[in-house]
């Protein structure tokens, strides 16, 4: 006989019905309503009906009462009729009435039915007694009684299950069992969560991929390392703004590793009970030394890595700063992590405690920006990749039109383009659904169905033609690209620069922007005569650049090389006198007085082409680089962009 494995048995067990709190909750209704529908009289029915209280004063004077109850709470009475008279009330015999029917009548008070009945008692009509007796409210008593304990257990076992993410056992009771266990979801080479993505699908970036392959490097190989004295890092913190790619590269870094990653937020430590945070760093920490060499990822770690408060009456022993420093010990505490990496991500780096920025937790932090011109066109190839797009699209093109924008921005304008050439039945997306797009996403969607007055739609085009004519005429203003009285989103008119892309910005550039950008409230006060509220996003950004340029960069000639920025987010003083603040104002309104009257003088010196400009607005509502060319002719001045553009 061949020996098999006892396979069957465990089927078996598996197949055994698993107990589910429905059955409970079925028990519980069925049980209440048998209580609801049994807790009436107990004795015997029969027939009844209802009667009006003279008709029941009638049958007791006629000596057909057996015996009398009165309801206090409900206000009736019921008389049951004996049986010999069943049939001169009920027309009917005992075999269709049962043994004691009844007829029920509301009486007026307990006072005059103890009259009624007493002298029907001293007639002889009446041998019985009268009992009264209160509303059966068996019901509402087990109501009251069990309904308290009823929610205190259904919200503890709600809570229970939230803290516990529904973890087995008696309705996931067992689940508080594992309130500190860690959350981290762990992707290994093989698994069902194994990581798909690869530095392949990560576009530009290189100096940040390359220190991120070196991590992974040094994971599979250590000894080419360790050969020549080096450490294995600690910890690499990814920095940049949102959208950049960080979360991109820890997954590519999952898909690449030959080692187990556990992946998981910031917010995942956090939580109201107070210690549960400190023990899931623990347990992640104790499952990353048994999968040694390992990756663990933590995701927006500002989360829980911010500055501990040096002001005590904020609270120095929350569960926050508990997290924190359950994590500080386990980074780099007394026992040695050897074979563990940690990565993070944060684009707020400036808010994080320094314990944890120190050499020894973090020994990298690796810098993830904005893409350039090349990697933006890098990062188009990839998101283009499942888009049917028209074969005289120019990537080069969508790069260049793409100053600024993220990688996630980047993906958001392939998908907005493709949608865009769908509601329009095409086959294919072309280039002009990439810059209807781009619009989309930079201005807001466009309201063509909004209702302008003439004056209104003068003036929107005289306030945009400002902005283009001292742009097209100021050396290091911004390119044009397109201008428009279209509204958009809440904007009723813009224009589209080329923004050169920069790694330092000069004085003068800055205050030819600034004046360019005051050229829409300049144009409205020479040319309308009037000034409107249009110009409200304008002047925010313009005082916005002044108090930077005096109060930040030194750019004043009353206050030179000073910068009052204060980094300290639990500061709650100016670095600066009273004497200093009043200064600064009178910068700030000097600076931006100055470029205003600047941009009036030179939209004097360019009115004949500032109204044309404005007229093709009126006319066409779009008007492009090359229609602004013509009034004024080529700009003097090649920007780096411009050279790129060709």
């Amino acid at each position: 006989m061949e020996l098999q494995e006892p396979t069957n048995n465990k089927n078996s067990k598996n197949k055994m019905p698993r107990f589910n709190l429905t059955w409970l909750y079925i028990a519980i209704a069925v049980a209440l309503g048998y209580l609801f529908f049994a807790g009436g009289d107990s004795q015997p029915g029969g027939a009844s009906k209802n009667v009006t209280y003279t008709v029941f004063k009638q049958y007791v004077e006629q000596g057909y009462a057996n015996k009398i109850i009165a309801n206090k709470d409900a206000g009736n009475v019921r008389m049951y009729v004996k049986p010999e008279h069943i049939r001169d009330v009920f027309a009917s015999g005992v075999d269709q009435t049962g043994k004691q029917p009844f007829v029920e009548a509301d009486y007026p008070s307990a006072d005059k039915l103890d009259e009624f009945v007493s002298q029907q008692q001293e007639l002889g009509n009446f041998n019985g007694e009268l009992s009264y007796k209160r509303q059966n409210d068996t019901l509402m008593q087990l109501f009251w009684n069990i309904m308290p304990l009823l929610i205190i257990i259904f919200v503890w076992m709600f809570i229970m299950r939230r803290m516990g993410s529904g973890g087995a056992g008696f309705g996931g009771m067992s689940s508080i069992f594992n309130v500190g266990r860690s959350r981290a979801q762990l992707v290994e080479k093989g698994g069902e969560n194994e990581s798909k993505v690869t530095f392949k699908d990560v576009a530009g970036q290189a100096s940040a991929k390359q220190e991120v392959q070196e991590i992974v490097e040094f994971l599979k190989n250590p000894k080419k390392f360790t050969d020549l004295g080096g450490k294995i890092p600690k910890g690499a913190l990814l920095v940049g703004p949102p959208g950049t790619g960080k979360t991109l590269l820890a997954k590519a870094v999952a898909g690449e590793a030959d080692v187990p990653f556990f992946s998981m937020s910031g917010s995942d430590f956090v939580e109201m009970f107070v210690g549960v945070g400190a023990s899931r760093v623990r347990d992640l920490f104790r499952q990353a030394k048994e999968k040694a060499p390992c990756i663990i990822f933590i995701d927006e770690i500002d989360a829980v890595g911010r500055a501990r408060s040096r002001n005590l009456a904020m609270g120095g022993n929350d569960e926050r700063e508990s997290t924190l420093n359950q994590l500080l010990t386990e980074m780099d505490g007394f026992g040695t992590n050897s074979g563990i990496i940690i990565m993070a991500a944060t684009n707020r780096a400036d808010i994080l405690d320094k314990a944890l920025l120190r050499a020894g937790r973090f020994d990298r932090q690796i810098h993830v920006d904005l893409p350039d011109l090349k990697e933006r066109r890098e990062v188009f190839q990839v998101h283009l990749k499942p888009i049917k797009v028209d074969a005289s699209l120019d990537i080069d093109l969508l790069a260049r039109q793409t100053p600024g924008f993220s990688g996630a921005d980047i993906a958001n304008v392939c998908n907005e383009a493709a949608l865009i050439a769908a509601r329009h039945g095409k086959e294919a997306v072309t280039k002009e659904d990439f810059l209807a797009a781009v619009d989309r996403i930079v201005g807001g969607l466009e309201k063509k169905t909004k209702v302008m007055t003439d004056d209104e739609k003068r003036t929107i085009a005289i306030h945009e033609a400002g902005h283009a004519t001292i742009s097209w005429n100021l050396q290091y203003a911004n390119p044009l690209i397109k201008v428009t009285i279209v509204p958009r989103g809440r904007a009723l008119g813009a224009a589209w620069y080329l923004p050169e892309e920069r790694q330092i910005t000069t004085k003068e550039q800055m205050l030819d922007e600034m004046c360019a950008t005051l050229g829409g409230r300049a144009a409205e006060e020479l040319f309308t005569g009037h000034i409107s509220s249009g110009a409200m996003n304008d002047l925010e950004r313009v005082t916005k650049q002044a108090y930077g340029m005096i109060a930040y960069m030194g750019m004043s000639d009353r206050l030179p090389n000073v910068c009052y920025y204060n980094n300290d987010e639990y500061s709650w003083q100016r670095p600066y006198s009273e004497d200093t603040a009043r200064l600064i104002d009178e910068e700030v309104k000097r600076m931006i007085a100055e470029q205003y009257e600047r941009a009036k003088a030179l939209l004097l010196a360019k009115s004949e082409g500032h109204r044309q400009l404005a007229d093709l607005l009126v006319e066409r509502e779009v008007i492009f680089a090359e229609d602004v060319e013509k009034i004024f002719g080529k700009r003097p001045w090649t920007s780096r962009t411009e050279e790129l553009l060709g």
